[in-house]
């Protein structure tokens, strides 16, 4: 069982920490039971303060955080020295300090900070709320600092944009532990997308597009329906009936991303789903999956989660298959 423990903060913001709790309790093996245990502290055992008009209890004090496998600590709006000079108050310093080595640990929005004031992030990726991004990159300059990224996993430490991207990160976790299946089990229970296309781009200062037949979204249908196939960026604008320059733009501007890192993200993740679900050789799969060859296949597949086909497949191919 994979302990999970979330460090309630004063200033605690209700919506980011109840994700935690939701989305890996909804993580059942396929006799129903469950994958995590989530379990709640505040820095001495005692009530928080939450960002809204009320408090919370809890019956766990920070040493909590050294028994368990991950840690989740939520935004809060209250981080006083951590935000404002970057430092990080005695009793939180030592709650951090007291996290066994190898544990992994996940930082939600604002969160960034706490991780950076305790020398988490030096020279490694991360990312915040889009308002927060270049404060933070200021305050921390040997973070490297993503303010596109709905989250960044950088193995032991991941760190998310605000509110609904902790959804993101927390699916993106149970996806990496257990694999697609359980990943979209999860999100279909919790009535949310098991992915999002796309970074923060979307969401800054404009609404998220409406996917109307003016705009790129019938082309990435399309895509989506033809991945085996040679695509190429003419072929996207040709579908759309777009100029290549407008339908780059246009794409990123609704996605937040390029076309070409869009199709490899698409192709990847069909890849993991025939991975896991057929007994295919690697060539084959990269051919449906659109990637070609077997290499072309293992260099992409690397690149985005840090494994090979064949280790991915002995990780989360069903037993069925086995």
């Amino acid at each position: 069982m994979h302990r999970v423990g979330v460090l309630a903060l004063d200033g605690v913001v209700p919506f980011e920490l109840g994700i935690p709790a939701r989305i890996f309790g909804a993580a059942r093996d396929t006799a129903g039971g469950p994958l995590y245990t989530v379990t709640t502290c505040s820095l001495d055992g005692g009530p928080v303060r939450a960002e809204a008009d009320y408090g919370l209890t809890v019956t766990h004090d920070a040493s909590l955080l050294a028994d368990v496998d991950t840690v989740v600590i939520p935004p809060s709006h209250a981080l006083g020295p951590v935000r404002e000079e970057g430092r990080l108050p005695a009793a939180l310093r030592d709650a951090l300090a007291a996290i066994r080595p190898g544990t992994r640990i996940v930082g939600i929005c604002t969160a960034a900070y706490v991780l950076a004031a305790a020398g988490l992030l030096d020279h490694r990726p991360a990312t915040t709320h889009w308002r927060e991004a270049e404060r933070l990159q200021r305050m921390f300059t040997t973070v490297r600092v993503d303010p596109d990224a709905l989250f960044v996993d950088d193995g032991d430490i991941l760190t998310s944009a605000g509110v609904a991207a902790g959804i993101d990160l927390c699916l993106h976790l149970v996806r990496r532990d257990h694999g697609s299946r359980i990943a979209n089990d999860v999100a279909r229970s919790c009535v949310v997308p098991p992915w999002r296309d796309g970074g923060q781009a979307q969401y800054i200062q404009r609404p998220v597009p409406d996917r109307t037949a003016s705009g790129t979204a019938p082309a990435q249908a399309w895509a989506m329906a033809h991945l085996a196939e040679p695509l190429t960026l003419a072929d996207l604008a040709a579908y759309a009936n777009m100029s290549v320059r407008t339908f780059t733009r246009r794409f990123r501007d609704e996605t937040g991303t390029t076309p070409g890192q869009w199709l490899i993200r698409q192709r990847v993740d069909l890849a993991r789903h025939h991975l896991e679900t057929t007994d295919w050789p690697v060539d084959l799969v990269a051919h449906r999956a659109g990637f070609g060859t077997g290499v072309s296949l293992r260099r992409h597949l690397h690149a985005a989660i840090g494994v090979s086909p064949q280790t991915y497949r002995r990780t989360f191919r069903p037993t069925a298959l086995a």
